[in-house]
C-alpha cells in the first residue's frame, strides 16, 4: 500500500500538469468568440485538478494505514500534505471567484513543491515517544491548512505585481520581483542537482569529524566541506573550501553544499530563460495577468490572509505551544522553528495591523504577504535544513 501511495502522487502530480496547461490555454484566448470557450477550458482545468486533488487525498490516507499514524513527520510527509492544504484552498478559492490566472500560477507552485518533497526519504519510521499524540493531527495538520491558505495569498501578491510592475524599464521593484521569482528556479534547482547526480551513478564522500566521534555522508561532489573534517572513504575528494567553525558549529556543511549546487542549478536554469526568451521571467508571465482587475486581486489577497492567519495561530501557536507542555514540560523553549513560527506570526499581525489602521493597499500589501510567506518557507526549508533542533526533521 505504501507503493500505491507513491503511485497515486504521481498521478496527482501529472494531473496538476496536465490543468496548467488548460488554466494556460483558457487565459491565452484572444477573440471575443473565444471569451466562451475559454470558460469551458477553464472548467476543464478546474475539474482535472480536483480529480489530481482527490489522487493526492486517496495517496495520503494509503500513507497513513500504512504508517499508523498521521503522515507529517518527515519532510517529505509534511511538504507534500501542505501542497496539499495549498491544493485545497486554490479549488475552493476558484470555485468562488473562478479566476484562470490563479490556477496558472498555483498549480506549477504545487507541482515544485511535490517535486521538491520527492527528493527526500519516502521511508516510514516508528515515530518518536514525544510525537505520539493526537496534536500530531491537531498541531502540524492545522499549521499546515493555514500555511496553505497564505500560500494562496502569495500566489495573489505574485499575480498583482507581475501584473503592475513596469517590466519595460529597470527598477528596484522589476529587480526585486525577478529576485522573488528567481526562489523557484533555486528550488527547481535542488531537485536538478539530486536527479542528475543520483542517475549518473550516485556520489559518496565521507568524513570524519567531531575528533572521530561522527561521520557525515556528502550525496553531492564537495565545494563546501566540513569543519575540521578528514575523508575516510575511497571514494569522494577532499574539500576545496572547508565550513569555518563558527558556520560549522551551527549548520550542517553537507546541508550548505546542497544548497549551493542547488543555486548553481538554478542560475543556470534562469540564465537560459533569459537567453532564449530575451525577457525577464515577471516579462513572460505578465501577458497572462492582463484581463484581470488589480483591484480585485487585492482583495482576494488580503481575504485569503484572514482566513489563513486565524487558522495559523492556532495551529502553529497555540496547539504547539500546549503539545510542547504536554511533551516537552514547558510552552516554550526558544527552538528555532518555535522562534521563526513567532516572528511569522508577528509579522501577518502587523500586515494586518497596516492594513485596516494605515489602509496599505495595493503594491505595499502585496509586498508584505510576499515577505509574510517567505518567513514561512524560511521556517519549513531553511530552519529544518540547516539548524538543528527539537523540531529538525529535514531528511
Amino acid at each position: 500500500m505504501q507503493e500505491a501511495s507513491g503511485y497515486l502522487l504521481t498521478i496527482a502530480f501529472a494531473l496538476y500538469l496536465v490543468a496548467t496547461l488548460f488554466f494556460g490555454a483558457s487565459i491565452r484566448q484572444k477573440k471575443a468568440v473565444a471569451i466562451k470557450n475559454s470558460a469551458k477550458v477553464a472548467n476543464v482545468g478546474f475539474v482535472i485538478t480536483i480529480i489530481g486533488c482527490m489522487f493526492q487525498i486517496t495517496s495520503f490516507i494509503f500513507r497513513w494505514i500504512v504508517g499508523g499514524y498521521a503522515p507529517v513527520s518527515n519532510m517529505y510527509e509534511f511538504t507534500t500534505f501542505f501542497g496539499l492544504m495549498f491544493i485545497i484552498a486554490f479549488i475552493i478559492l476558484f470555485f468562488i471567484y473562478r479566476l484562470s490566472v490563479i490556477g496558472m500560477f498555483t498549480l506549477p507552485l504545487v507541482v515544485l513543491m511535490i517535486g521538491f518533497a520527492s527528493m527526500f526519504s519516502r521511508d516510514i519510521t516508528p515515530l518518536a515517544p514525544s510525537l505520539k499524540s493526537n496534536f500530531l493531527q491537531i498541531h502540524v495538520m492545522l499549521s499546515a491548512l493555514g500555511q496553505g491558505i497564505l500560500a494562496v495569498s502569495f500566489v495573489i501578491a505574485i499575480i498583482y505585481l507581475v501584473k503592475v510592475v513596469d517590466q519595460n524599464v529597470k527598477s528596484k521593484k522589476a529587480f526585486w520581483l525577478e529576485t522573488v521569482l528567481f526562489t523557484l528556479f533555486v528550488t527547481a534547482g535542488f531537485i536538478i542537482a539530486t536527479l542528475s547526480f543520483t542517475t549518473a551513478g550516485g556520489y559518496s564522500a565521507v568524513f570524519q569529524i567531531d575528533n572521530g566521534e561522527k561521520y557525515i555522508e556528502y550525496r553531492m561532489p564537495i565545494i563546501l566541506g566540513p569543519t575540521d573534517g578528514v575523508l575516510v572513504s575511497d571514494t569522494g575528494s577532499d574539500s576545496f573550501i572547508e565550513t569555518p567553525s563558527f558556520i560549522g558549529d551551527v549548520v550542517d556543511a553537507n546541508k550548505i553544499n546542497t544548497f549551493i549546487w542547488s543555486f548553481i542549478f538554478g542560475a543556470i536554469l534562469h540564465i537560459l530563460v533569459r537567453l532564449i526568451t530575451r525577457k525577464r521571467f515577471a516579462a513572460i508571465l505578465q501577458p497572462f495577468t492582463k484581463n484581470i482587475s488589480a483591484d480585485l486581486l487585492d482583495e482576494i489577497c488580503y481575504r485569503s490572509v484572514l482566513i489563513g492567519y486565524p487558522i495559523f495561530t492556532l495551529g502553529a501557536l497555540i496547539f504547539g505551544m500546549i503539545w510542547a507542555q504536554i511533551a516537552w514540560g514547558s510552552f516554550w523553549s526558544w527552538d528555532p522553528k518555535e522562534v521563526w513560527a513567532l516572528v511569522s506570526w508577528l509579522f501577518y499581525s502587523s500586515f494586518l495591523h497596516l492594513r485596516l489602521s494605515r489602509n496599505w493597499q495595493g503594491e505595499k500589501s502585496a509586498w508584505l504577504v510576499i515577505v509574510g510567506f517567505g518567513l514561512i518557507i524560511f521556517n519549513l526549508v531553511f530552519v529544518n535544513f540547516l539548524l538543528a533542533g527539537l523540531h529538525s526533521y529535514a531528511g
